[in-house]
């Protein structure tokens, strides 16, 4: 387990304690000073964020990562291109190779250009899954959003993590909540899992509870609170477990099939707990998030493997026939969640 993991447990723990939180929470001191300072420059309108010649949509979070942005950013996509749009989702490229200081085109929406090592785990993910979609990376969302409108003719730009990213002017702000794991300890990085304070959701135009799980009771409930409580328009979006497909050939895994479960993403427990609904998991092996597989990691694993379509982008480079990837699918109400907050 490495250092961030292990912060990454107290993140999520209600009663943290001891030395190493300790100092992580005088850590959040300065982060939270560096935090209000630049929020504060830009509600003052000391600095102000570049419109560009395109309807913005931001898909973010106040936690780090495993909320579900990724699902939801294909199913906003998804949305706007059936209706005859020309999108692109810009992300900045973590986990990648490519250097996000300059703008990748990942995809064109025709043409793949970068395979998972090079383009980053989802926006690899997004550009395979998404058609007519483009999706590129930089770490300057102005930059790309310009290449994306002058050199691909796009109309709509959808930011994948853009909350905290106040350079470019948005038209719409959707900020995603898990119903489980909330704000974890409601602490500010280092010590938790908070990029910035609460006081975040007067910005906030949408609030999104994501809800990763076989019944929707809980998300439900907290949708009604979320609303009451802050005063903005909640919706609800209910990530469900699908089925398991081999990430070669595409074919389905029979229900009940005894399978060793691996993972590498932020949160990986809700992966296990969906996989458990069909399947017998005789072992679960979690790497550290967004880790780079190599053949030494699967080579002692006899039978069936099931990971997460995260995850498959990576372990499909390395050949293994009997890898098999658990499809979720997601369930969102696009038009209600972006409707009439498009000027």
């Amino acid at each position: 387990m490495n250092l961030k993991t292990q912060i990454s447990k107290i993140h999520y723990d209600k009663n943290p304690g001891g030395l190493f939180f300790s100092l992580l929470k005088f850590c959040s001191i300065f982060y939270g000073i560096g935090s209000r300072l630049k929020n504060e420059l830009y509600d003052r309108n000391i600095l102000k964020p570049q419109k560009v010649d395109a309807c913005v949509i931001s898909v973010g979070n106040f936690t780090t990562g495993g909320v579900g942005k990724t699902p939801v950013v294909a199913e906003i996509a998804r949305y706007f291109v059936n209706k005859g749009e020309k999108v692109a989702i810009i992300s900045r490229g973590y986990g990648g190779k490519l250097n996000n200081k300059k703008v990748n085109v990942i995809s064109d929406g025709i043409n793949l250009y970068y395979k998972a090592d090079m383009a980053g785990d989802e926006p690899y993910w997004l550009a395979v899954n998404l058609n007519m979609c483009a999706v590129l990376t930089c770490s300057n969302r102005v930059k790309a959003a310009n290449y994306a409108i002058k050199e691909l003719g796009v109309t709509r730009i959808i930011l994948d993590d853009g909350f905290q990213h106040r350079k470019i002017h948005r038209n719409l702000d959707i900020v995603l909540v898990d119903s489980e794991k909330m704000f974890g300890n409601e602490n500010l990085l280092p010590a938790g899992p908070l990029r910035e304070g609460l006081e975040a959701f007067k910005r906030v135009d949408r609030l999104l509870i994501v809800s990763k799980n076989i019944e929707h009771t809980r998300a439900e409930k907290l949708a009604k609170i979320m609303e009451k409580k802050q005063g903005i328009k909640t919706f609800i979006a209910k990530v469900e477990p699908d089925y398991a497909y081999n990430i070669i050939t595409g074919e389905h895994l029979e229900s009940g099939a005894e399978v060793t479960a691996i993972s590498a993403i932020g949160q990986p427990e809700q992966f296990y707990k969906f996989l458990e609904k069909d399947y017998k998991i005789k072992s679960k092996i979690t790497f550290d998030d967004h880790h780079q597989y190599t053949l030494d990691d699967i080579s002692k694993i006899d039978g069936v493997i099931v990971t997460t379509e995260k995850d498959a982008v990576k372990l499909s480079l390395l050949s293994r026939p009997d890898i098999y990837a658990l499809k979720l699918k997601t369930v969102l109400d696009v038009e209600e969640l972006c409707y009439n907050k498009q000027e």
